[in-house]
């Protein structure tokens, strides 16, 4: 899904511009904030209630637990589209400062109690062991959602922007209308054969409550302040001198281009952050603490050779990439500035998911609050003054204060431990592969194509990076478990599948 979602971004970026691109990525942060009051925290709040009645050995509560989730969902996916409907003008014209976004916030407005009702159906495929379903869904989706983008933008011109994003985000809006009753159908099929009444566990409704509304609130003002974050970029690179059509195409390139190829490798350890949810919830109900400090231990450990080596290719591939994906220079320089990041970024990742599992949510969302207002803060100071220069400094250093405060309260609760060696044999296997890289390149431009010396530079880098780590000990290899671990642990996931 990762790999279509790649070529449909590059397909768009070609198809409305940078300048587009920008615009669309504003009303995407309008779309995620909406989203985020039509979800109000019951998407993690189904995955914590199922897995607890799983690991009480109550299959018969999960019914009760979906049907009460779906109400909620109902509630709040309803009272976010009116409210996104009826402000659209005012968000608009006030908050974003262009007229051409309010159809297309309409059209989201259509889409958000769809996309309330779909997290309910995603956190019970999750937890109850079927994520087969929920992945079958969103593959589904995307495609739905790109052949309907690509029939609306024929319609359309290129240089009529507000036209061309707001056929992508009613293209996005029925593709998630299609999700929906995915999710139901599947979901019905799945209740007769997999979960027989039975009965619940006691304060269903309160301990709903207990977990879906402090996340919810918390889950307000950060993503509130990660858009006002976002809104703001675009009148800094105003202020700094760049003109309207300029700041859209410099915050495009960001955030449209490097940032998809930055993320993609990203996309295993999403993956596995969610896995890790119900297996850590699981372990914890049953108190085997040694169980999730081992799997932890294991898990940060492989994450941390993967990020390192994720980086090293990225950095050293990175004009190639801008060049053979989006035809851009621009691009390619800014996807070799944020490689730096990547480590941080996919490890903040997998901590967030340990802790999330270990119910330390509200944690993850103090410090998520805490680092929006200060990208805020910086944001509104230095890009004025030190332009796109000034972003690339906010985002290393927010994600790096982000990243040391999740890490100290996982170290906290689960006692890890961190191997310095595994660390230092990393991040020597990544410098040796980024070298060897340089002097191959030498070769590569004896090779015309810039699809094939892209596809031949990252093989070389991966291969090149793995022989590194089996030279210096390090490997993915399979691991017997220890005694007394479930299989059904985190660890097992990592190592043996």
């Amino acid at each position: 899904m990762r790999c279509i979602a790649l070529l449909y971004q590059v397909w768009l970026a070609g198809r409305i511009g940078s300048a587009g691109i920008g615009l669309f990525q504003l009303i995407a942060s309008v779309q995620f904030l909406s989203a985020t009051f039509a979800i109000s925290g019951i998407r993690f709040a189904s995955t914590r209630l199922i897995s607890e009645e799983m690991g009480q050995h109550r299959p018969g509560g999960v019914r009760r637990v979906v049907r009460l989730c779906l109400c909620y969902s109902v509630l709040f996916g309803i009272a976010a589209a009116l409210l996104l409907w009826i402000g659209a003008e005012r968000i608009g014209f006030l908050w974003i400062g262009d007229a051409r976004t309010v159809l297309s916030l309409r059209i989201v407005a259509l889409s958000l109690p769809f996309i309330s009702l779909s997290s309910v159906f995603s956190g019970y495929f999750t937890s109850s062991g079927r994520v087969w379903k929920s992945a079958a869904v969103q593959v589904v989706e995307q495609i739905v959602r790109i052949a309907l983008v690509v029939l609306f933008l024929g319609r359309v011109t290129s240089l009529d922007i507000e036209s061309s994003c707001a056929a992508v985000v009613l293209g996005g809006s029925a593709a998630e209308l299609f999700s929906f009753l995915l999710n139901l159908t599947l979901y019905l099929f799945d209740l007769r054969r997999h979960m027989p009444h039975g009965t619940a566990g006691q304060r269903l409704p309160s301990r709903m409550i207990r977990v879906a509304v402090p996340l919810a609130l918390s889950a307000y003002v950060r993503t509130a302040l990660s858009t006002l974050q976002h809104l703001l970029i675009p009148r800094g690179l105003k202020a700094s001198g760049l003109s309207a059509d300029a700041s859209l195409a410099g915050y495009g390139v960001i955030h449209g281009m490097a940032f998809p190829i930055i993320s993609f490798p990203s996309c295993i350890l999403v993956s596995l952050s969610e896995l890790l949810v119900p297996a850590l919830t699981e372990s914890q109900v049953a108190g085997d603490q040694l169980g999730i400090t081992r799997s932890v231990n294991s898990l940060i450990e492989k994450c941390l050779v993967f990020s390192v080596g994720a980086a090293a290719l990225l950095y050293a591939n990175a004009e190639v990439l801008g060049s053979a994906v989006y035809h851009s220079a621009e691009a390619g320089r800014y996807i070799r500035i944020l490689a730096w990041l990547v480590p941080i970024m996919y490890m903040d990742t997998v901590t967030d998911g340990c802790l999330r599992g270990l119910g330390e949510q509200l944690w993850c969302m103090g410090v998520n609050i805490i680092d929006s207002a200060v990208s805020v803060l910086l944001v509104f100071l230095l890009l004025p003054k030190y332009a796109l220069t000034g972003y690339i400094i906010i985002l290393i250093a927010t994600e790096l204060f982000n990243f040391i405060l999740s890490m100290y309260r996982l170290r906290k609760i689960s006692r890890l431990k961190v191997s310095l060696k595994a660390v230092f044999l990393a991040a020597l296997c990544a410098l040796g592969t980024v070298q060897f890289q340089s002097l191959a390149m030498r070769f590569f431009p004896l090779v015309r194509s810039e699809g094939l010396l892209c596809t031949l530079s990252v093989c070389l880098s991966v291969l090149l990076y793995v022989l590194l780590l089996r030279l210096c000990g390090l490997r993915f290899g399979k691991k017997k478990p220890d005694a007394g671990i479930d299989p059904r642990h985190p660890e097992s996931f990592c190592c043996n599948r």
